[in-house]
């Protein structure tokens, strides 16, 4: 049925359940598979800017280690599955539209997303990429929780 499944992680235990679980809906449909991870870029006020740009490139070397660790990880994973897989990082501030656009880009067919489930005060004080990606496609979204 589905033949590109778009699965945006951020590497944590909840996200990573989820990639596993959308490769293995992938190998029943022998669909394609891109991975995403969109890195949030170090946003600091300060009005005293001694010291940031350190701040900023450990900011970027960490993030940027942490990325490729996920992104290898999850080849190895489609790989021990046989999945076809992309991967792709992108720094953004803005994950939820990312999401959308590379679904777009690359003609996937269904999103595989983790979500933590949250309702309520705490949806909303803390956002969800998960819901605003439901509210910002038209494709078809599958939620792991």
């Amino acid at each position: 049925m589905y033949k590109h499944i778009l699965i945006p992680t951020d590497g944590s235990e909840l996200a990573t359940e989820a990639l596993e679980k959308a490769l293995d809906l992938a190998v029943e449909m022998n669909a394609a598979a891109t991975v995403l991870v969109v890195v949030e870029p170090l946003q600091a006020i300060t009005l005293n800017p001694t010291g940031l740009e350190i701040a900023y490139a450990e900011y970027d070397r960490q993030v940027e280690e942490a990325a490729k660790g996920i992104l290898a990880d999850a080849k190895a994973e489609a790989e021990k599955r046989g999945v076809r897989i992309h991967v792709e990082r992108i720094t953004s501030t803005n994950p939820a539209q990312v999401i959308v656009d590379v679904s777009a880009k690359h003609e996937c067919d269904l999103i595989a997303i983790g979500s933590r489930g949250r309702s309520g005060i705490s949806a909303f004080m803390l956002g969800s990429v998960t819901l605003k990606v439901l509210a910002l496609t038209k494709t078809p979204v599958l939620v792991y929780r």
